[in-house]
């Protein structure tokens, strides 16, 4: 007969996060139960197995099941993409959506302490935290007269149902250097990768913020993390890309669309459709693709309607939609581009965040008569960015406004592309995000009819009214 099933919490307020990782590390080899293994442990006892087991054998998985929830208050925007460059981890961040940021709400970085262009930086920071101030009452009046109280709305239900909608235009004025919160949650094996990036990256802040990371863990994770250090490779790259860009690349960016997909799989919707096949089937790959490619149109639309048209909203698609991969180039303003990188299950290069490719007008900065009270903020920012770009292009990005374009490269599967897609593209989400992500989605459609038929986006409205509706100049 056989044993109960058991499952159970190993409580992280009674037990270590190593100590649980060795409990779990220990099962492989030993008949005791969890519990049973947990109890014949200590703090030094699980250090021990993690020096010789992780540290000396490599068995690194293990650091997986040490997780920790870190808190990171007053790093700038900068500092918190480095933070939040890992893939395997969780993070939430104070939103410049839903919060409304004051004039000392930024970072000066340490690399301008005593240099001649210090008084620029943080001239040039203040009045782009003014203006954002000033702004925010003007926008504020304009989207109350587009969404006027409610019967029996009262001023603070008011104010939440429309604070979003001009905040969200108002951080256009923010810089890269204002501060930020984020929570993180961690396995030590990421966490110990994400510090030794962070502490090879070329600003001050972001290595400090390593160094402080690595402190703070060891508190919990002292073998795990103790051996996170700068790692040389990163430092050489850096160092010989960036050379190697100036000597073959243009200075200045060139003219081009601002969304191209500039790769995709040209079997795309047979290969998923065939790797769907494989999961139930009992052929090989090869033979299952090629049945595929030979299938009449009524066919192939049938196995498209079994795959995605019963999908509900929410519910993540078969696995096997990763068989098929796009790769775009986009450019996008920095505030949306803070929201995409939040979406990690892909591939994303951007570049050095600079004022060099535009920057755009929101259409509700112009409604307000704002509109050249935003350039001359915007123009102040490009000026002050060049100066301090000629000594220090990495810390000149913290200059850098919301407003500002960004370039990116990804690369996602259909899966990603799906949720991508649906999720920004919602009435509820950035209009940035919103333009871009219909703008793929119909990209998506012209190289992938049969499967792009399920790509769900709001209806509503197309990127070309996104654009209309939301931005005087992009």
């Amino acid at each position: 007969m056989s044993a109960d099933r058991q499952v159970y919490l190993l409580d992280p307020k009674n037990l270590s996060p190593e100590t649980i990782a060795v409990t779990f590390a220990k099962t492989s080899r030993s008949p005791q139960s969890f519990r049973e293994i947990a109890a014949e442990l200590n703090d030094e006892k699980s250090a021990q197995f993690h020096e010789k087991w992780v540290v000396g054998y490599g068995h690194a998985s293990v650091a997986e099941h040490a997780v920790l929830h870190i808190a990171v208050e007053n790093a700038s925007r900068l500092a918190v993409e480095a933070l939040e460059s890992c893939r395997l981890a969780s993070y939430t961040e104070k939103s410049t959506r839903y919060q409304k940021w004051t004039p000392q709400d930024f970072h000066a970085p340490a690399e301008l302490a005593g240099h001649a262009l210090k008084p620029v930086f943080i001239q040039t920071v203040e009045v782009l935290f003014t203006s954002y101030q000033e702004a925010l009452p003007a926008v504020k009046a304009i989207i109350e007269q587009e969404h006027p109280r409610e019967d029996g709305e009262n001023d603070g239900a008011w104010e939440r149902r429309i604070r979003s909608r001009y905040v969200d235009i108002c951080r256009f004025y923010l810089p890269a250097a204002a501060l930020a919160n984020v929570g993180m949650t961690i396995n030590a094996r990421a966490l110990e990768h994400s510090i030794s990036k962070m502490l090879s990256h070329p600003l001050l802040e972001v290595q400090t913020l390593g160094r402080e990371l690595k402190r703070v863990a060891q508190e919990n994770t002292p073998t795990l993390i103790k051996y996170a250090n700068p790692i040389p490779y990163l430092d050489a790259a850096q160092s010989d890309l960036t050379r190697s860009a100036a000597e073959f690349l243009p200075q200045q960016p060139e003219p081009g669309d601002w969304c191209q997909l500039v790769d995709y799989d040209r079997e795309i919707e047979n290969r998923i459709l065939a790797a769907c096949l494989y999961r139930f089937g009992l052929n090989d790959y090869a033979h299952i693709l090629s049945t595929v490619r030979n299938l009449i149109p009524t066919d192939r639309q049938r196995l498209a309607q079994e795959i995605l048209a019963s999908l509900e909203k929410y519910v993540i698609p078969l696995r096997e939609l990763e068989y098929g991969n796009f790769t775009f180039d986009l450019v996008l303003d920095q505030g949306g581009y803070f929201e995409l990188k939040r979406h990690r299950m892909m591939t994303q290069t951007p570049q050095l965040l600079t004022t060099r490719l535009g920057y755009a007008l929101p259409r509700r900065i112009v409604s307000a008569g704002l509109e050249q009270h935003f350039r001359k903020a915007m123009q102040l920012a490009e000026q002050a960015y060049e100066q301090v770009a000629a000594w220090n292009p990495a810390v000149a990005s913290y200059l850098v406004p919301n407003a500002f374009n960004r370039r990116v490269l990804l690369q996602l599967n259909l899966r990603s592309a799906l949720h991508l897609v649906s999720l920004r593209s919602a009435p509820n989400a950035h209009f940035s995000l919103r333009r871009a992500t219909q703008r793929m989605a119909e990209e998506m459609r012209a190289v992938m009819p049969l499967l792009g038929a399920y790509i769900r986006t709001e209806p509503k409205e197309t990127w070309q009214q996104v654009e209309q509706d939301h931005f005087a100049q992009v």
